[in-house]
């Protein structure tokens, strides 16, 4: 009999593991997200919320994002605990080789959007990132679960999972027939409290101004109190209520949407994003993060709940300035005289390369002299239909895709790319071999198991200190957007927008510690996992860490910096990466070519790499 109950044991102890029992010895967990949140702006005056979160619990004071610096590209990382190469979330537009009915048709879509996230997640087999998103473990093991916010992010954390009676969903979409669908349930306790069932719009915050209007002058307050009161006494009350552990997402779509559509400096780089305008969102996000907390108190979960922050990127001001593009030398209805249009990227590789530019987000028409596409992104070749190169067009950097694979026009392309006084730093597909002057994309963990199209060519746009005395509070960069100079964007490879801001505070983590060790956004995930006792399995093998040091009695890492050099262009260009390491996990500080990039180091004094 004893071997019988020892063999017995042994068959149901696997199970009892992964059982919803196992959740009930965690705590609870609020990822708290404000978007474009860079690590130097949180001080006790402007964010005195987070800046105690930071000083009484967990500094992480050695923080980044992952490139490109992109919302979902980072919400894919903090969902799935993977980087960029296995998760296949490039940026917020990418292409998908298909075109995208949500998205009007377009094969570059925007993917902060919950109907172009059904549609792409369906045509690559039910999940696009192909690896488990955090709130989707967490359901399964039992905890309630709920995300809300930002329009996009906030759907990726569980996005194969959208009836609304599972995890609970609310945002910007929430109410319209393209969002997920709210239960019963929440709807009976929106009208309790007096909340609508459909979030509001931004008002004037939505609005961008244009090359002859300044943008928004007021921050996203109204939006942002709907979700912070929404969540505060409806949301947690609920998961409370429900007796078991419970994870929520918040993230908040300021400072990011008002440092885009600011109007505090139109035309001028400064102030650019620290203006009153951008100083206010910061606030904003602040006061919403003060409104959970204190829900928090009155429900009587704080001691038993963990809040960690982390900003998906930083952020820069626009500048749109280049003595070597001949998209910026054109004349435009829309575009201040000598100042880069709307989708330059894609019309200089079409001149340099002798084809002609089609625009996907307009059915494929042909870009016409004197106009730029729409949305940035185009279609070059012949044919649009089977073009021989397509640009997504992001803001701080761009992707251009070969659909067929040749060599022969990626080193064209290249070459092209290598002569334009904008660029700094250029990553290519691995598959398509060593091209002087770049790195390949697996340097930047870009080369994983993705399933979706991988990028031929990244590449890393200009940036440069504006002379406040703080470089990484004052860098503006050359950006492929829409908005104006002196408005503000993010995705390029400088620290100014890898070093998003970083803490934790909770029964799982130290108090009053500053972590030197580096982090970044694909820990988020793997520390979620851990604090929360998941096992979430990995097809992937580009993925971040449990951040141990950060947890009672958890042990400091060790970490080292490195530089990793291409070989010389025939110009005597090199893409240079400066990195740090814990073990085999790589954390990016800033790349591109010496000079053209904010918080690049020098190679003088440092141990350079010729190989990744």
């Amino acid at each position: 009999m004893p071997g019988l109950l020892k063999a017995l044991c042994g068959l149901f102890l696997p199970i009892l593991a992964i059982a919803p029992a196992a959740a009930q010895t965690a705590h609870n967990v609020i990822l708290f997200v404000p978007d474009g949140l860079r690590a130097a702006m949180v001080d006790p005056d402007t964010a005195p919320a987070m800046a105690a979160v930071r000083d009484r619990g967990v500094n992480f004071a050695n923080p980044h994002s992952l490139f490109p610096t992109f919302t979902t590209a980072n919400a894919s990382a903090m969902a799935t605990g993977h980087h960029i190469g296995d998760t296949g979330d490039f940026s917020n537009s990418i292409y998908t080789g298909f075109p995208v009915a949500a998205a009007d048709g377009s094969v570059t879509p925007f993917l902060e959007n919950d109907r172009v996230l059904r549609e792409v997640d369906e045509h690559f087999g039910g999940n696009y990132l192909d690896e488990e998103a955090i709130l989707a473990a967490a359901r399964a093991a039992g905890f309630g679960t709920a995300a809300i916010g930002k329009l996009g992010p906030i759907l990726i954390f569980d996005h194969t999972e959208r009836d609304g009676t599972t995890t609970i969903f609310v945002d910007d979409s929430t109410g319209t027939p393209g969002g997920i669908p709210l239960s019963p349930e929440v709807i009976a306790a929106l009208s309790r409290e007096g909340l609508p069932t459909a979030a509001p719009g931004r008002g004037d915050n939505g609005k961008p101004g244009d090359a002859k209007t300044p943008g928004t002058r007021v921050a996203n307050v109204t939006q942002q109190k709907y979700f912070a009161d929404v969540a505060s006494k409806v949301v947690l009350p609920m998961l409370k209520t429900r007796g078991a552990p419970f994870v929520m997402v918040f993230w908040s779509r300021d400072p990011d949407g008002t440092q885009h559509n600011q109007g505090d400096s139109l035309g001028q780089l400064t102030p650019g994003i620290n203006g009153p305008t951008s100083l206010a969102a910061i606030r904003n996000a602040d006061s919403n993060l003060a409104e959970l907390q204190q829900a928090l108190a009155d429900l009587g979960l704080t001691d038993t709940t963990d809040i960690v922050i982390a900003a998906d990127h930083g952020f820069s001001t626009i500048a749109k300035q280049s003595a070597t593009s001949m998209a910026a030398q054109a004349s435009y209805a829309d575009v201040p005289t000598g100042q880069l249009p709307y989708g330059f990227l894609a019309l200089d590789l079409g001149a340099s390369l002798g084809l002609p530019v089609w625009d996907p987000d307009a059915k494929n028409a042909r870009v016409a002299p004197g106009t730029h596409p729409l949305r940035g992104d185009g279609l070059i070749g012949e044919n649009a239909n089977d073009p021989d190169l397509v640009v997504a067009s992001n803001g701080g950097s761009d992707l251009v895709y070969l659909p067929k694979g040749d060599k022969a026009l990626a080193e064209r392309a290249v070459a092209a790319l290598m002569a334009q006084d904008y660029v700094s730093g250029i990553f290519v597909d691995d598959a398509l071999g060593q091209i002087p002057g770049t790195l390949p994309l697996s340097a930047a963990n870009l080369y994983g198991r993705a399933v979706t199209p991988r990028p031929a060519i990244a590449v890393n746009f200009r940036s440069f200190d504006t002379g406040c005395g703080q470089p990484l509070r004052c860098t503006a960069e050359i950006a492929d957007a829409g908005l104006q100079q002196g408005q503000g964007m993010h995705g390029s490879f400088s620290r100014a927008d890898t070093a998003n801001f970083m803490a934790a505070i909770g029964p799982d983590f130290k108090a009053g510690f500053a972590d030197p060790a580096p982090v970044s956004n694909a820990d988020i995930g793997k520390t979620l996992a851990h604090i929360l006792r998941l096992t979430v399995p990995d097809k992937g093998k580009l993925i971040g860490r449990a951040i141990i040091e950060a947890m009672p009695a958890g042990a400091m890492p060790e970490f080292a910096r490195d530089t990793i050099a291409s070989e010389p262009a025939p110009n005597g260009i090199r893409t240079l990466l400066d990195l740090q390491r814990v073990g085999d996990v790589r954390y990016f500080d800033a790349a591109g070519f010496e000079g053209r990039t904010v918080g690049l180091s020098s190679m003088t004094g440092q141990r350079a790499s010729a190989k990744p």
